[in-house]
């Protein structure tokens, strides 16, 4: 197979050929048939929910709908993808994780769902830092529990999110990067001494930065410097324009860099669906018109209703980096965090995960989606 197109790096004009599902040559081009085609390496998105009524957490999963919704995915230029589980009961989490483990064993759905990431339970039970999650459902940290996770999901859990400051966090950090899985901290109110400890055992990442945090907080102690004078941690930022200010997003970018800084959709699973109120895990949350997800009763974020091709097109905006700086942010950012070194980039080698895509009326228009060397959407014309 051979796609062309231009270079996302670049815009100079390239022919990729595909063989045995990896990039086996970029060769120059002199011009193709469609001048406004860009190609890059397919979206990678470590945040997702859920997509079009799916639920990823809810009782209602089943394996045909998750083949479907990683194929919604396909059609944001999303190749990989990372199923992530907030807090809930501990049977639930068990049940949904095993469902995803019985799709992997599609070929493409494995190629596409490399592990899993656990957004809780072990995270803040303080309102404001807990964000959406549900109360009841929030504990402190117990690796015979977490076991029972790994085993389930075949020990393919990625991904951690926790709370540095409650009891048990900083050895129990110990042991997931011990045992291979990313360590990222979240829906939290640690201090800058609980920060550095984590950091010290091994986390790297800070998942949502900016949110998952109480509205109002004391303007010199609070967890958001930390993180972002610390070096060690990367920065995951939700682009939606909703989440973040243009102005929160520019400081991050000039903190942290732009090749420390990966964008994530956090979509739920009411993302893609009419505006209106929807139910979530026994509260209300509404779909608004502009794409917002919120509690109308809080008036906080439930999630995220638009998809990641909006982050990556308002990250341009707000910082005013170039689309390759944009598109390195959910690619080969990633592979600098996560053991996804066959993926990621434009180069040959690689596995050949692809998106072809234009930009129309200043928005990001896929117009091909290849995963594992193989075609898995196509715009109709």
């Amino acid at each position: 197979m051979v796609v062309k197109g231009n270079n996302y790096k670049d815009g100079k004009p390239i022919q990729v050929v595909i063989k045995d599902g990896k990039i086996d040559n970029i060769l120059e081009a002199k011009s193709h048939e469609d001048d406004e085609i860009i190609i890059a390496p397919g979206f990678i998105d470590n945040q997702v929910n859920g997509y079009n009524g799916t639920n990823f957490m809810g009782n209602e999963l089943t394996v045909k709908k998750v083949k479907k919704t990683v194929a919604d995915f396909w059609q944001q230029g999303i190749t990989t993808l990372f199923p992530t589980f907030i807090t809930s009961e501990h049977s639930q989490l068990i049940e949904n994780l095993k469902i995803f483990v019985e799709a992997q064993k599609n070929s493409l759905i494995n190629a596409s769902v490399p592990g899993f990431h656990l957004e809780g339970p072990y995270i803040s039970p303080v309102d404001g830092y807990r964000g959406a999650h549900p109360i009841e459902h929030v504990r402190l940290p117990n690796w015979s529990e977490f076991q029972q996770y790994i085993e389930a999901a075949n020990n393919k859990i990625i991904q951690i999110t926790l709370a540095p400051e409650v009891e048990g966090a900083i050895p129990f950090i110990k042991k997931c990067v011990e045992s291979g899985i990313v360590v990222a901290l979240g829906h939290h109110n640690g201090t800058a001494e609980d920060i550095k400890k984590a950091t010290d055992a091994g986390a790297i990442l800070s998942t949502h930065l900016g949110n998952g945090c109480a509205r109002n907080i004391d303007r010199a102690y609070n967890p958001l410097w930390a993180q972002l004078a610390e070096d060690r941690l990367k920065a995951q930022l939700i682009c939606d324009g909703f989440h973040l200010e243009p102005e929160q997003v520019k400081t991050f970018y000039k903190t942290k860099g732009k090749d420390n800084i990966i964008l994530t959709s956090d979509i739920v699973h009411i993302a893609g669906l009419p505006p209106g109120i929807y139910e979530f895990f026994g509260e209300k949350i509404e779909m608004t018109s502009e794409g917002m997800v919120v509690n109308p009763k809080t008036k906080t974020f439930a999630g995220a209703g638009l998809p990641l091709l909006v982050g990556i097109r308002n990250v341009m905006k707000f910082t005013n980096c170039s689309l390759a700086e944009a598109v390195n942010m959910v690619t080969v950012n990633y592979t600098k965090l996560f053991p996804l070194s066959d993926r990621g980039k434009l180069l040959e080698g690689k596995r050949a995960d692809l998106v072809l895509f234009k930009i129309k009326d200043d928005k990001i228009e896929i117009h091909k989606t290849i995963v594992n060397g193989k075609v898995v959407y196509l715009k109709e014309n």
